[in-house]
């Protein structure tokens, strides 16, 4: 049918789909399982073992406990935002936001953007102050424990493993969805081995690291099949659907079909739709837990330092917004105009809601180099996601369970005691300490950077392959910590280990519950936004209390859970129809509200009346409990020698020497997180909502637009973060040389002095060498 008899027969009424729906497998289960296990997870290794070369030859931190986690903590700004971008890059949403093109509209995947867009932007506002405040912290828990104790440490880390759960089985969902709808025959079980081989795999090998350069090698490949769909669908005629290729004749075809009532003309060609903002105001309060109270999103922010953390995540933004609004609109619309060819959806609704809508479209258009083409798309966002949620989870089990509860270097601790000797730090002035207090009571400790002894035991090691098979450590301050860190590494490739294995088991669970991609993103997440406001107040609010924490928390998840149970009982069936009725929207937007108010309000009020701040000195004394969070193997002053040029201090800077130094990095993530807002919350949407329904001209620009936006962040991805990784490879190079230079020749310079003091003495005196 052509566009012409199309318009002519206007409006279209979608019908449901009559004889076989679906996409069709192309791939056998061993071609699959080459591409997947063989090409990507064995790439993935080679840059696990390039990294850790780039670490140990480079950096000489390979055995360190912390690089694990923080991959340094100085990654570049490119490579954190297209790190952050493509941790973002779910299969879940590269899938789901077509499906609510499909449903919606062009409104449906632009106001689910600007939803998550909002957390993003927001989030430099928190991280760099979590960076100037607990610059030693790995994870958000620590800040927690340090500041709030025991109990409400428990509380959190409960929550924060709920969290990573719930990302977790949305991952396995939409991996199932994509790898089960391409492969043929692919079980269950296929389906989670393959899984669990990508996630865990190179993250064992590399550790976060790793994640941060196969995340890079992700975010190239979705973009450039992301201009391959663009090009194929936009630009490039099709001998079967005469209207692909042709952007007016789309939208002939598009504004004769009519959409849901809830748009302004029944018009899928429309900003003016209810039901997508709806939707947008629910995602505000689901991507709260996803981007607050995921530790994977903390680490991506925590590798980096605040100046660039603010920038590569308002950056990340940018690039993450090229998926709803060029991938989603791309597939989504192809998808509503071949609909219209035989007036009939090409999917059942569950199909849809599953996410085969960019699936079915690539396979019609592209054939069977279209559905390996989203195959390898979904499988590399699969790894990153995948791999950042196991780093994530092994990161809380041993800095915030196993160091902190299981095996302590040292029991009963507290956050004013040295780690290493036990005694108060040197730089504590505890409140019943007078003028007079003895000395001996106080930590003696050299600072592990001007230790002879330490770089004696490390000189050997920086050449060895193997941990602890070496000589023995002869610090008598700090070697038995060594000892101690280096069984925490062999712990964390057995944690990496088990928890990429507890993959299989889940996942087989989580399929015979029946829930659905849909079901577990909005539910999971009203059980896990009542964390986002005790997270938020612990970095930002000097007055937050334990007990407020706790009551705001747990009085949240109660509220958000009810009012969901509540709300759905309002509906067709009740409870008796649960995974359908609690996905509703109204009931998801109650309990979201709901489990986010509560929370907040109760955490303020419970706060207020239980904290002990009265002056300023005080609060210094809270704050300090954030700032003493570190490694004494690994200062965290040592990452910031760079920034701290020129200010005097001993042993580590001040609070005011702090927010001085980034003071700049606080402004930029205040103007940049503001201005962003306000351009995809009110000025886009403000422009494109003025027109109750797009003409073609409108429609033509918008199109264009995005397809400028998509490119202008392909070549900054492709290009910027190799780029800054190889300048900053070659700066350390170049540091390391002048070091060794310098150190000869001081060598040298010593020799002289020995040789001209021994001018006098007899020629049979052995001279030493200094």
């Amino acid at each position: 049918m052509n566009a012409s008899n199309l318009t002519a027969s206007c409006p279209i009424i979608l019908q449901p789909p009559t004889g076989h729906s679906g996409v069709t497998a192309v791939l056998d289960k061993y071609e699959s399982a080459l591409l997947l296990i063989l090409g990507f997870g064995g790439f993935s290794i080679i840059l696990a073992l390039l990294h850790n070369a780039v670490r140990k030859y480079i950096f000489h931190d390979e055995h360190n406990l912390d690089t694990t986690f923080d991959a340094g903590g100085n990654v570049s700004l490119s490579l954190t935002a297209v790190t952050v971008a493509s941790q973002l890059f779910w299969p879940g949403d590269i899938l789901h936001s077509a499906t609510l093109t499909a449903k919606n509209g062009i409104a449906g995947p632009f106001w689910y953007a600007v939803g998550i867009m909002i957390n993003i932007f927001i989030f430099p506002i928190f991280s760099v102050q979590f960076k100037t405040r607990a610059p030693g912290a790995k994870t958000y828990l620590q800040v927690i424990h340090a500041r709030f104790g025991r109990s409400s440490h428990v509380v959190f880390c409960c929550f924060a493993l709920l969290t990573n759960l719930v990302i977790t089985i949305g991952i396995i969902l939409a991996g199932k969805a994509t790898i089960q709808s391409l492969t043929k025959n692919a079980s269950d079980e296929f389906t989670l081995i393959v899984m669990a081989i990508l996630f865990g795999s190179y993250s064992l090998i590399g550790g976060l690291g790793t994640t941060f350069y196969v995340s890079y090698f992700n975010a190239c490949l979705v973009f450039i099949l992301l201009i391959v769909f663009v090009v194929k669908i936009w630009h490039t005629g099709n001998t079967e659907y005469e209207i692909i290729g042709n952007v007016e004749k789309m939208f002939d075809v598009i504004s004769c079909v009519k959409g849901p009532v809830e748009n302004v003309g029944y018009s899928y060609l429309t900003f003016r739709s209810g039901v997508s903002l709806l939707y947008g105001v629910i995602e505000v309060f689901v991507s709260s837990a996803v981007t607050y109270c995921d530790q994977a999103s903390w680490q991506s922010r925590i590798a980096a330092k605040p100046m660039q953390g603010v920038f590569g995540f308002l950056l990340a933004g940018l690039m993450w917004f090229t998926i709803p609004s060029t991938m989603a609109t791309t597939t989504g619309m192809a998808y509503i105009a071949l609909s219209a060819t035989n007036s009939t959806h090409m999917l059942e609704p569950g199909q849809i809601d599953a996410g085969l809508v960019t699936p079915l479209i690539a396979e019609k258009l592209l054939g069977s180099a279209g559905g390996i083409l989203v195959l390898t798309m979904g499988a590399m966002a699969l790894m990153s996601t995948g791999s950042g949620e196991v780093m994530a989870i092994s990161s809380i089990v041993v800095y915030d369970i196993y160091q902190t509860y299981v095996h302590p270097f040292r029991k009963g601790l507290t956050e004013v005691d040295c780690v290493l000797c036990g005694k108060k730090k040197k730089d504590i002035v505890a409140k019943s300490d007078g003028p007079n207090s003895a000395t001996d009571v106080r930590c003696q400790c050299p600072d592990v950077s001007f230790c002879q002894s330490c770089e004696e035991d490390m000189k050997p090691r920086e050449t060895s392959n193997r941990i602890g098979m070496g000589q023995p450590y002869q610090c008598q301050i700090h070697g038995r910590y060594r000892e101690y860190q280096d069984s925490l590494i062999g712990f964390k490739d057995w944690c990496i280990v088990l928890v990429t294995l507890g993959i299989i088991p889940l996942g087989l669970i989580v399929f015979e519950t029946g829930i659905d991609l849909n079901w577990i993103f909005y539910v999971g997440a009203i059980a896990t936004i009542p964390c986002f406001p005790p997270v938020m107040l612990s970095i930002l609010w000097v007055k937050a209390t334990g007990k407020g924490l706790i009551a705001g928390g747990i009085t949240g998840q109660i509220c958000g859970i009810t009012a969901l149970l509540v709300s759905a009982t309002m509906y067709e069936g009740g409870l008796s129809n649960f995974l359908q009725n609690t996905v509703q929207d109204y009931a998801i937007l109650a309990g979201t509200c709901s489990s986010f108010g509560a929370s907040l309000t109760v955490c303020l009020i419970v706060s207020y009346f239980t904290h002990t701040i009265r002056n300023k000195n005080d609060e210094n004394e809270e704050w300090q409990k954030m700032y003493d969070i570190e490694n004494p193997l690994n200062p965290w002053e040592l990452n910031y020698r760079e920034e701290l040029k020129g200010l005097q201090y001993d042993g580590k800077p001040s609070f005011e020497q702090m927010a001085f130094t980034f003071r700049k990095a606080k402004l930029s993530a205040y103007i940049g997180g503001a201005c962003c807002i306000s351009l995809f919350s009110l000025v886009i949407p403000g422009i494109m909502a003025s027109y109750p329904v797009m003409d073609k001209t409108q429609f033509t620009v918008w199109v264009g637009f995005s397809q400028v936006w998509a490119l202008v962040m392909a070549l900054i991805v492709i290009i910027a973060p190799p780029s800054e990784e190889v300048l900053k490879i070659i700066r350390q190079y170049h540091k390391i040389k002048y070091r060794r230079t310098k150190s000869r020749n001081n060598q040298k310079n010593a020799n002289a002095i020995v040789l001209k003091s021994g001018e006098d003495v007899d020629e049979k005196t052995p001279v030493t060498n200094v």
